[in-house]
């Protein structure tokens, strides 16, 4: 029996040009029926598809429709199910993030890249960190800071000359955004199980962002961000082009 296949797509034309093709040639089920979802787009658009399916069953495959395509296959119209038969699978954990404003309001968000904080006018943040309720800094004077889980640790991490972290690793990593004092501090890597907290000094002077996969929250006073292991996301990939390979291929790029 052929395998149920779910197309989802970016609103980018040669994205929806892709969907219609494979729809055609392979037929389409409804998300809630598929036993697999195929995604057509961008990294970005992985991420939002991993957000909106994340309590349904079935797993994602991604196909690069987009530029980076750090999480998505190379794109191919022919052999479709031949290689979701034998596609590897990927088992990750996002972040979650508790932040709360400067006006006592509470948000929460999910991030499966990272969760970041990023000063929000002119002048540098300032920021006090704690782990596991012990301060480890007192005053971190920056552009941000962010926290990364091993599948963003490509992405802004990597920009921010964070470490790239194996897939599997139980470890996290906190890298500094333009550190100005510690003019030399980049980061630390934490347990899997480490809950950061960055506190924000003087936010009224000093505004601050935090970012959870593009879901900002504004003005914050203090950012909370630990891993959700009860939450997990199944990616897709090709023999030998899974995200452990991946991660070697971009460290010897």
């Amino acid at each position: 029996m052929e395998q149920r296949i779910a197309f989802t797509a970016s609103d980018t034309a040669e994205a929806q040009r892709a969907r219609d093709a494979l729809v055609a040639r392979y037929g389409d089920v409804p998300l809630e029926a598929a036993e697999v979802i195929v995604a057509l787009g961008g990294d970005g658009f992985m991420l939002q598809t991993l957000h909106a399916t994340q309590d349904l069953p079935a797993p994602v495959y991604g196909m690069n429709c987009g530029t980076v395509g750090f999480l998505m296959n190379e794109f191919g119209a022919d052999g479709l199910r031949e290689r979701l038969a034998n596609a590897q699978e990927e088992v990750i954990n996002p972040l979650s993030m508790l932040a709360e404003t400067v006006e006592g309001e509470r948000h929460r968000a999910l991030a499966i890249n990272e969760v970041s904080l990023l000063r929000a006018g002119p002048q540098t943040a300032r920021l006090r960190i704690l782990v596991d309720g012990r301060v480890r800094m007192e005053d971190l004077v920056c552009d941000g800071a962010l926290v990364s889980t091993p599948a963003g640790s490509t992405a802004y991490n990597y920009s921010a000359h964070g470490p790239i972290l194996p897939i599997g690793s139980d470890v996290l990593a906190l890298t500094a955004v333009a550190a100005f004092r510690p003019r030399r501090w980049r980061g630390a890597l934490l347990p899997k199980s480490a809950v950061v907290r960055f506190e924000v000094h003087d936010p009224a002077k000093r505004p601050v962002m935090a970012d959870a996969d593009s879901r900002a929250v504004s003005n914050v006073a203090w950012v909370e961000v630990r891993s959700e292991p009860a939450i997990t996301h199944r990616l897709l990939f090709d023999p030998g082009h899974g995200l452990e390979e991946r991660l070697l291929r971009e460290q010897f790029a």
